[in-house]
């Protein structure tokens, strides 16, 4: 080693050592970790004063786009890094019978209006109606009965409520599954969306050339006692956005079809005077670990 790859190396070993003392083993482990890559990526790319100015000067504009409370840009920086997506994948359970997950986003708000089961969370949203249904059963085959759902989505403009304002909710809705295991309720058909891309990661997507578009989807957190809670999206078949969506959430078995029907009398007995959509999409929740 050279007597600058020394000096590099004896900061990094020193960093490292300054957090022996962690009390937590956990915090002691994932420090050390982080200022070891960290470093390594320093000195892999040789690291230039003004490329770390930058990157200082990125990270303070995401932190100050992050203040208000409909926008969370470092959530959005992590979905973009796939680091989001990554995260799910590695706290994930083990592929096979239960629905897979995929990344929250960064529009889940805590007061979700309650629906009756087959109600509709639609609210004023804007869209074509859509009629979505299914079952809720575990890994096993058994139903799950009173398990819960929060479901929501961006309305046929590509906004979420919280763009209109705090007051404002509608396309999401909370409900209980019904005695038989099957779930239902009214929305709109999900449309295809931007990222927020009026702030500094829209400028890095810009500039690195990269999609800023999200696929039509409409997202589920589902829990039941015992079980693993879910959260996922559901992405509709045909879509052009989803090989190349900008937060990397679609998986092969999360995509599914919307079907259109004339206006008529609907599954539920709603009798429409518009063309409307069904969807029909099975939960199947892991056991918790």
């Amino acid at each position: 080693m050279s007597t600058g790859e020394i000096r590099e190396q004896q900061l990094t070993d020193d960093v490292i050592a300054s957090f022996d003392s962690t009390p937590s083993p956990r915090l002691r482990e994932v420090m050390q970790s982080l200022v070891r890559h960290l470093h390594d990526f320093a000195t892999d790319v040789r690291l230039t004063h003004e490329e770390w100015q930058a990157g200082i000067d990125f990270l303070t504009q995401v932190g100050e786009v992050n203040a208000p409370p409909a926008r969370k840009e470092f959530v959005l920086l992590s979905d973009v890094l796939g680091l989001s997506m990554l995260t799910v994948n590695i706290n994930a359970p083990e592929p096979g019978t239960a629905t897979e997950e995929t990344v929250l986003g960064p529009f889940f708000v805590d007061d979700i209006p309650e629906i009756p089961l087959g109600g509709d969370i639609t609210r004023g949203a804007k869209g074509t109606p859509c009629y979505v249904s299914g079952t809720v059963r575990s890994t096993t085959g058994v139903q799950l009965p009173g398990a819960h759902m929060v479901v929501w989505e961006a309305d046929a403009d590509g906004f979420y409520d919280v763009h209109y304002g705090a007051e404002h909710r509608a396309a999401r809705g909370q409900l209980r599954v019904g005695e038989d295991g099957a779930y239902r309720f009214w929305s709109v058909l999900p449309s295809p969306y931007p990222i927020p891309y009026d702030g500094p990661v829209g400028k890095l997507l810009e500039t690195t050339q990269r999609g800023h578009m999200r696929p039509c989807h409409l997202h589920y957190k589902v829990s039941a006692p015992g079980h693993r809670t879910l959260i996922t999206h559901i992405f509709l078949a045909g879509d052009p956005y989803i090989e190349t969506d900008a937060v990397f959430g679609v998986k092969e078995s999360l995509i599914t079809a919307a079907v259109q029907h004339p206006a008529g009398t609907a599954p539920d007995g709603t009798l429409l005077t518009e063309p409307y959509h069904t969807i029909a999409f099975d939960i199947v929740l892991a056991p918790q670990p």
